[in-house]
């Protein structure tokens, strides 16, 4: 936890000091007190003398260069604190304590939502403490190190606290000059609060800055690096650098060598991977301008395209400390089942009820004769919109239409789809206990590694290879995302549905339409006919019906492949399903892998055939291309197929994060 550290760094050096002239020496003394302060064993019970309140000192959350920060209880109330612990002997200096009395008195000024609330300080013999909130969701640096990268979504949820709590230091004239993620602290309420003011200043006209080199190397900017002193586009560019580790999972100049890093600042050099949406390009470009004039104020930063153009969650879950959000949206299939419903039970009470009682079902069949006649009746008055030709219709519906085999209305979807969701089969069982699946994690390594060796290794070209291979596997061709109430429902080119359901389980109606495969755990397998369903799967049959129902009614096919059916391949079923802003990822127990992108409905499919790997690629035009991936090797492809095989390789990976 990053709350505590007030360091400088010296240009050219990875050790952190005070003072550079006496660095050496501090640095001995600084170990030698830390330890004899560490081997005193400190009261458990703090009092303090002004007020009279008893704390109790708790676990500790984190430390920094001259303190450590513990969790601490008012015994009186029971309220929690955030507390940062000094020794006296580490402030024993007469710039060490005004050090830390200007930090004081400058957090205890500040009020804001997004500012860590300061509340008290006070002394004893031993030490000085401050009282801060408590955040008990810790920082976003631990939200990064247990997901590995944020989505876009979230990025924008997180970067519009920062800018509004930014935006009022800058306005009290003061300058973070330490933004990071350790010291973005989340509360709770998965409320956003900037922390840590130890190097925080007044902001000072250009001529009378300090002109000290400090802060975390990875975020300062060139101007700080070249004794410039820090100004507002300093915070700025910081700001940058948050965004894309938020994104990206490391910072922009980050490498194995301090003095690299800090060349790589200095001429603002630093790469955007292709899987990055050009919105989040073009912000990240302009906040990491190498002149300061030139990067965005503020208000700039909210009114760009990044924000404008894209979907911004009112609210965060406290799963996304661990794991990708499921953010709620009004999706077309979901408005097409809730108008069926409404057609054929009336009443909000009645559909209430339905649902309420759907998973007690037990006359299955005449409930599906019942909902397909009223299901049609939805359709004549509210026909689907279905893209031809790979183009946008004409005009775009007033509300939401049924979507295509892409999910949604090609020229909207990217403006409506904009959260990540996923399923896992055997994520969790009915009693919600959570599964270890050593399988998945062989399917998704075999498949990254496939994948990556490919693009690491194969040349540049202008065109795709063409070789006119016939296909033998299977692949998603209709797909609804029901997730906010069922499951991710999908049919195959056999006509296979299958249904990954919300509680982990998978259940498949095979193209004769009567027989069912149910999976609990992965290659456990339940056959029986639909007729036939013991009693407590009757529901999820039925729900497996409403979704082969509405694809055949509704969607269209995704592309054309040209399919040689291969009966001695084993069945088919989803393990895991993935959705970003940009694109839908499938992956299969077999390892077939499948990515469709929303703005084109162009597909990459992976598979394995004949023990060799096969990419198609399906194109804008719905027509497909098959190579194999020794092919590829040898010939390239073109910058175009290279960026998505990218981008679905980026998605794979984030698959569990």
């Amino acid at each position: 936890m990053d709350i505590l550290r007030t360091i400088a760094y010296q240009p050219g050096n990875n050790k952190m000091c005070e003072h550079a002239h006496n660095k050496s020496s501090e640095t001995r003394r600084a170990k030698l007190e830390d330890n004899s302060h560490t081997t005193q064993e400190m009261s458990r019970i703090i009092s303090d003398s002004t007020t009279g309140k008893c704390y109790c000192r708790g676990k500790v959350l984190g430390k920094g260069g001259f303190a450590k920060c513990y969790e601490f209880t008012d015994l009186g109330s029971g309220k929690m604190y955030a507390v940062k612990i000094i020794p006296h002997t580490r402030v024993s200096k007469p710039h060490q304590r005004e050090k830390i009395d200007r930090e004081i008195e400058l957090h205890r000024a500040l009020h804001h939502k997004h500012i860590v609330q300061f509340y008290h300080h006070f002394e004893d013999k031993d030490n000085i403490y401050i009282l801060l909130e408590y955040c008990s969701r810790r920082s976003l640096a631990h939200i990064l190190k247990a997901r590995k990268v944020l989505t876009e979504p979230e990025v924008r949820y997180y970067l519009r606290q920062i800018v509004s709590g930014l935006k009022y230091l800058h306005e009290q004239e003061i300058l973070h000059r330490d933004l990071k993620l350790g010291n973005f602290f989340i509360n709770e309420a998965m409320e956003l609060k900037i922390g840590d003011f130890g190097l925080a200043a007044k902001l000072e006209p250009v001529e009378n800055r300090r002109r000290t080199i400090c802060g975390t190397p990875n975020y300062l900017s060139p101007e700080v690096l070249n004794k410039q002193g820090h100004g507002c586009g300093s915070d700025v560019w910081a700001l940058g650098c948050v965004m894309y580790t938020m994104l990206l999972g490391r910072p922009p100049f980050e490498t194995t060598n301090l003095k690299e890093t800090y060349r790589c600042i200095r001429e603002a050099r630093y790469s955007l991977p292709s899987m990055l949406s050009p919105q989040s390009k073009h912000l990240i470009s302009r906040m990491l301008a190498r002149n300061p004039e030139e990067r965005p104020r503020l208000d700039d930063i909210l009114s760009h395209e990044f924000f404008s153009q894209g979907f911004t969650p009112d609210r965060l879950s406290s799963n996304c400390c661990h794991m990708a959000p499921d953010l709620q949206y009004t999706s077309p299939a979901k408005s097409f089942f809730k108008k069926a419903a409404a057609a054929l039970f009336g009443g909000k009470k009645d559909k209430a009820k339905y649902f309420e009682t759907l998973n007690k079902l037990t006359k299955e069949e005449e409930d599906i004769h019942r909902l397909r006649q009223d299901l049609r009746k939805a359709c004549i008055s509210n026909p689907p919109c279905r893209p031809e030709d790979g183009k946008p219709p004409a005009a775009l519906p007033a509300k939401p239409a049924a979507p295509t085999n892409d999910g949604g209305n090609k020229p909207q979807l990217r403006d409506t789809i904009h959260m990540i969701v996923r399923g896992t089969l055997g994520s969790c069982s009915s009693s919600s206990e959570c599964l270890e699946d050593s399988t998945m994690g062989n399917v998704v390594d075999t498949v990254a590694r496939v994948l990556r060796g490919c693009l690491e290794n194969m040349p540049e070209a202008n065109g795709i290879p063409k070789e006119g291979l016939n296909c033998g596997f299977q692949w998603v061709t209709k797909w609804v995302d029901y997730s906010n109430k069922y499951g991710f429902g999908y049919q195959l080119s056999d006509h296979t549905v299958g249904v990954l359901f919300n509680n982990g389980t998978h259940m498949s109606l095979l193209s004769d339409k009567k027989t069912v495969q149910y999976y609990a755990e992965l290659g456990q397998c339940m056959v029986f006919n639909t007729c036939e369903a013991p009693e407590q799967f009757v529901s999820q049959v039925t729900i497996l019906k409403y979704f082969t129902h509405y694809m055949e009614e509704n969607l269209m096919d995704g592309g054309d492949v040209r399919n040689v059916t291969d009966i001695s391949r084993p069945r088919l079923y989803l393990l895991q399903w993935l959705k970003s802003d940009r694109a839908l990822m499938m992956l299969f127990n077999d390892g077939t892998f499948q990515v469709n992108f929303y703005h084109d409905h162009t597909k990459i499919i992976l598979c394995s055939q004949s023990e060799e790997y096969l990419l198609t690629y399906i194109n804008e035009e719905r027509v497909s291309t098959a190579i194999r991936l020794s092919v590829l090797l040898r010939r390239g492809c073109s910058q175009d197929l290279r960026n998505r095989m990218e981008y679905a390789l980026n998605m794979l990976l984030q698959r569990c994060h």
